[in-house]
C-alpha cells in the first residue's frame, strides 16, 4: 500500500491543529514477509492538510492528538503531557499490524484493508483551554459522522471535556434525526451514554461559571460532563475504576455519591475480587447504548508507570484493566453494533518515564483498542 505524501505541517504556535509530522511513522520493514510482516507505520493513513478528515473512508479509527496540559499546569500537577501524543505514536509505529479482518475490510479495492487514520494534533497554545476542547470536540464529531470509530491521545484528562464534547454532538445529530425521521416520536429515547474513566482520580473538582475563581482543569471534566448531561436533559452514566481513596478528597467521595457514580477503589480491583467486578461492569453497560472509554495512565501503579503526572503509590494491575476492557469491546446493541465508539489516553507524562516503559504501555493498549475496533464492529 502507497502511504501519501506529506506537505510541510504548520507552525503549532500559531495554530490549534496541526498534521503529524513525516517523521513519526516510521519503524522496521520485513519485506520478506510481505503483507503478512506489516507494522503500524506501513498502514497508517496521514491527513494531508488542515482538515477533519483527507479521506472518503468509513468505518475505519481516526486517531488523533491532544498536545495539551494546561488543565494539568491549572490542577497543580506535573506538566510535560503536551509531549505526549507523538511519543505514544512513535511507541505504536514499530507494533505488528493484525488488525485487517475479513468482516471489517473497507470498500476501497486497491488497498482492501482497514483504514486507520492520523487526524493529527490538537494544541493549546494561548493558555485557552476551552478553546482547545471545543476544537478537539469538532474533530471528534466529524469523525464520528462518517461512521468511524475515534481514539484519543492525551495530553492531560482535561481531554475527556474536549472528546465527549465531539460525542455528544454527534449523537444530538443521530437523535434529532431519528426524531424527524420516526413516526412513532415515542419510540425514540435519547442517547444513553456509559462514560467508563479507569483512574485514580473522580475529576470532579468543582469549578466557577466564569472560569477564573474556580477554573476549570484536568481536574473537572467529568463534573462539566455531568453539568452538559443535566443541561440536554440526558442520564449521567459514569463508572469510575481504581479510584484511590488517598488521592481523592471526601467532597469528591461526597459529590460522586450524590451524582450516582458507580465507582470501586483501586483495592476493590485485585485479582481476586475481578469476577465481581465484571459482574457489576457488564451491568452497567447493559444499562447504556453507547461507551465512551477513558483510560488515565497514572490508574497503574508507579513501579508499572512511572511517566504521569500524579503517580500512584498502589494504583492497580495492567490485568485487572485487560480483563475489564474485554467486557468494553465485546459490547453491542440490540443492532449487533459494538457500543464502544470513542476512546481516550490520559496524563502519560514522557519527562517523568524510564527507558519509555510507559509510553509502551500507553502504545499497547492504544493497540489493544484499536484492535477492538476494527474487528468487533
Amino acid at each position: 500500500m502507497t502511504k501519501p505524501m506529506y506537505p510541510a505541517t504548520s507552525n503549532p504556535t500559531t495554530s490549534n491543529y496541526e498534521t503529524t509530522k513525516a517523521d513519526i511513522w516510521q519503524g522496521r520493514i520485513d519485506a520478506e514477509d510481505g503483507e503478512a510482516g506489516m507494522r503500524f507505520h506501513q498502514k497508517v493513513l496521514v491527513a494531508d492538510k488542515d482538515e477533519l478528515l483527507t479521506t472518503d473512508s468509513q468505518d475505519g479509527v481516526v486517531l488523533l492528538g491532544f498536545a495539551c496540559d494546561e488543565g494539568v499546569k491549572r490542577n497543580k500537577g506535573r506538566v510535560g503531557a503536551v509531549q505526549a501524543p507523538d511519543v505514544i505514536r512513535k511507541a505504536l509505529a514499530n507494533m505488528a499490524w493484525h488488525h485487517d479482518h475479513p468482516a471489517v475490510m473497507t470498500t476501497n479495492e486497491s488497498t482492501n484493508t482497514s483504514s486507520f487514520i492520523d487526524g493529527g494534533n490538537i494544541y493549546c497554545n494561548d493558555t485557552d483551554l476551552a478553546r482547545s476542547q471545543q476544537e478537539l470536540a469538532k474533530h471528534v464529531e466529524a469523525a464520528l459522522n462518517k461512521q468511524n470509530k475515534v481514539i484519543v491521545l492525551g495530553g492531560g484528562h482535561e481531554i475527556a471535556w474536549g472528546t465527549f464534547q465531539g460525542l455528544s454532538r454527534h449523537l444530538q445529530t443521530v437523535y434529532q434525526h431519528f426524531q424527524r425521521t420516526n413516526v412513532n416520536k415515542a419510540n425514540v429515547t435519547k442517547p444513553k451514554i456509559g462514560i467508563i474513566n479507569f483512574d485514580a482520580h473522580f475529576d470532579l473538582r468543582t469549578y466557577s461559571a466564569d472560569d477564573k475563581a474556580f477554573p476549570t482543569s484536568s481536574g473537572t471534566p467529568f463534573n462539566q460532563i455531568a453539568k452538559h448531561c443535566q443541561q440536554l436533559g440526558w442520564e449521567f452514566n459514569y463508572a469510575c475504576l481504581g479510584v484511590s481513596r488517598a488521592s481523592n478528597t471526601q467532597a469528591l467521595f461526597t459529590l460522586a455519591d450524590e451524582l450516582g457514580v458507580h465507582y470501586r477503589e483501586d483495592h476493590q480491583l485485585a485479582s481476586y475480587h475481578l469476577a465481581e467486578r465484571i459482574s457489576e461492569l457488564n451491568t452497567f453497560i447493559d444499562q447504556v447504548d453507547y461507551l465512551y472509554l477513558t483510560i488515565d495512565i497514572d490508574v497503574f501503579s508507579a513501579s508499572t508507570a512511572p511517566g504521569v503526572s500524579a503517580p500512584a503509590a498502589r494504583g492497580i494491575s495492567l490485568e485487572s484493566v485487560e480483563a475489564l476492557l474485554q467486557s468494553i469491546f465485546n459490547a453491542k446493541n440490540d443492532a449487533g453494533k459494538a457500543k464502544l465508539l470513542v476512546a481516550d489516553l490520559a496524563e502519560y507524562n514522557p519527562n517523568f518515564d524510564i527507558d519509555n516503559q510507559t509510553a509502551r504501555l500507553a502504545a499497547r493498549l492504544t493497540w489493544d483498542i484499536s484492535r477492538a475496533m476494527f474487528t468487533l464492529k
